[in-house]
């Protein structure tokens, strides 16, 4: 058979389901095997869409997604995407293709060294250059990508190793891997450090983000009482609705969870990564930090952990859970007024009648909305830091943002993805009109796909967070606004159906009615965004210091 075929066959051995992509000349022989596979092709329409994607399945399922691209254009088109899912922690496959290796007759045309190109954006990135070795090369490529920290691999198959004739090949057992097990003299620190606190606080982030950790977590929270936090991307690893949630770490400082940050003397920090920002800072002597991680900490100028527990989350929260009782000398009473007045806060303009909408009460009015293992999959933009901070998580990965690379343009495919993995939930893409438009194409996807989805986009018309910035700096308001299509009709040509509610009352129904007709939806809502300033510079600031 030839080398393509053999390596399809890899690639089904590893359990992928589908590929994204756009192929190209020199992915002929490769597609053509796909053909007559249990593998799908989902051709999307534009390679970034396509990674974009493959990640969002990797970060839902575990298993890396798979993203197919050509050589040249087709290659670099990817690397956004394979800097979205190293950053963020996403396993994904690249497979790119080349011109023959032994010989060829184009000169140097679209000739890139892509995986020279690859290296600093991925976790494994070769060349294939022999047909007998493609097995090896696939598992390890999939083994790198999905072990702790997952992120993106890259195999590039030029054109004449694809038409190779193999014969004999052997695939490889994908084997799981059990995880290291934390050493006994570190859970023993980490637990004596705990008990004597007067003040322990828990600091949830994104390598959190797995089934087996958000079970032990919440068995960790309940016998303890201890209250807890979130970074952005570990939102709804433990129900945000729980009593003891201080709210998410969404603003960099001067929030009522930073007043209980300060309080805090040891802070129990699970699952940190430090491609975040920093939801606190530390000072030396000032507290005692514990890292909870698959991987030691990397130390940073405001992060120096002086205990550290390294191997399997779940594993070492579990064994913190029976070592550890409620103390009577713990006190909780100041994390408990915060909370408090952080909840209050969090009312504040939940039915704010302006229009264009208020968005406290866009994000209030989709939580009223969407049921507790509904999807939000968010772009990158103002919303974003609304979202992440008035937004109540009730399950692991049901709020997907991207609080790593923080790119533009990956709301849509993120969320078409998310609905190819739960086809019976609820799947809301969340995205500006800058983002959107950056991969708007990917509506015809959708459509072709079929996929019951709806698009919320928010219109201000500017680039919103970079001009909330601009104002926060003293600068004047230049260089952020823009025009935009009238997308009812832009959503209508590409087959989809498009909605503008009028006020802020319509919105609601707008969404309920979209979800009930079933294809895909696009509602162009009105954002008024003039509060930034007042309310995430100002008040938030000047309450939470009253506390």
């Amino acid at each position: 058979m030839k080398a393509a075929a053999l390596f399809v066959k890899a690639l089904e051995a590893e359990g992928v389901h589908c590929i994204f992509g756009v192929p190209g000349e020199e992915n002929l022989d490769l597609v053509e095997a796909l053909r007559e596979s249990s593998i799908r092709l989902i051709v999307t329409r534009h390679e970034q869409a396509a990674g974009f994607m493959a990640a969002t399945w990797g970060r839902l399922t575990g298993e890396a997604g798979v993203a197919l691209a050509t050589l040249g254009p087709g290659a670099t088109n990817l690397v956004t995407a394979a800097a979205y899912a190293q950053l963020g922690a996403m396993p994904m496959l690249m497979i790119t293709g080349q011109k023959p290796i032994r010989t060829h007759k184009q000169g140097l045309f679209q000739l890139v060294d892509v995986v020279d190109m690859m290296q600093p954006l991925t976790k494994y990135t070769r060349q294939l250059v022999s047909a007998p070795t493609i097995p090896a090369r696939v598992r390890e490529a999939f083994r790198r990508a999905e072990e702790e920290r997952p992120g993106a691999v890259h195999l590039e198959l030029p054109e004449d190793i694809a038409r190779d004739e193999v014969e004999d090949a052997i695939l490889l057992p994908t084997e799981y891997a059990r995880r290291p097990s934390p050493d006994d003299a570190a859970l023993v620190q980490a637990a004596e450090a705990i008990g004597n606190a007067r003040k322990p606080i828990l600091m949830i982030g994104a390598a959190a983000n797995r089934q087996r950790t958000a079970v032990a977590l919440r068995a960790f929270i309940d016998k303890l009482g201890l209250p807890f936090f979130t970074t952005q991307m570990g939102k709804g690893v433990v129900d945000e609705d729980h009593p003891l949630w201080l709210g998410n770490a969404a603003l960099s400082d001067g929030d009522f969870v930073h007043r209980a940050i300060d309080a805090a003397d040891v802070i129990v920090n699970v699952g940190h990564d430090v491609v975040e920002k920093p939801p606190f800072f530390m000072q030396k002597g000032r507290r005692t930090v514990i890292h909870i991680n698959f991987a030691s900490a990397e130390v940073d100028t405001v992060y120096f952990p002086q205990i550290e527990v390294v191997g399997d989350i779940a594993h070492t929260v579990e064994r913190l859970t029976d070592a550890l009782e409620p103390q009577p000398h713990w006190d909780f009473a100041w994390f408990d007024k915060v909370r408090q007045a952080f909840h209050e806060q969090l009312k504040e303009h939940a039915d704010d009648e302006r229009f264009p909408m208020h968005p406290a009460r866009i994000v209030a009015d989709t939580r009223r909305f969407m049921p507790d293992d509904g999807v939000l999959c968010l772009d990158n933009g103002m919303y974003k830091l609304w979202y992440a901070r008035y937004y109540r998580a009730r399950q692991p990965n049901t709020v997907l943002l991207d609080n790593a690379l923080a790119t533009m343009g990956a709301g849509l495919p993120s969320a078409m993805a998310a609905k190819m993995v739960y086809p019976q939930r609820k799947v809301l893409a969340i995205c500006g009109d800058g983002g959107f438009m950056m991969n708007a194409q990917e509506l015809e996807t959708a459509v072709r796909l079929k996929l019951d989805l709806v698009i919320l986009l928010l219109r201000d018309d500017a680039y919103g967070m970079i001009r909330w910035k601009q104002a926060e700096m003293g600068y004047a308001d230049y260089g952020m606004q823009f025009g935009n299509p009238d997308f009812v009709l832009f959503a209508q040509a590409h087959g989809a159906y498009g909605h503008r509610p009028a006020s802020a009352d319509e919105f609601l129904p707008a969404l309920q009615r979209a979800y009930a007709q079933g294809g895909v939806h696009l509602i162009d809502l009105a954002i008024d965004y003039s509060d930034n300033h007042r309310i995430l510079d100002e008040e938030i600031r000047r309450l939470s210091a009253a506390v």
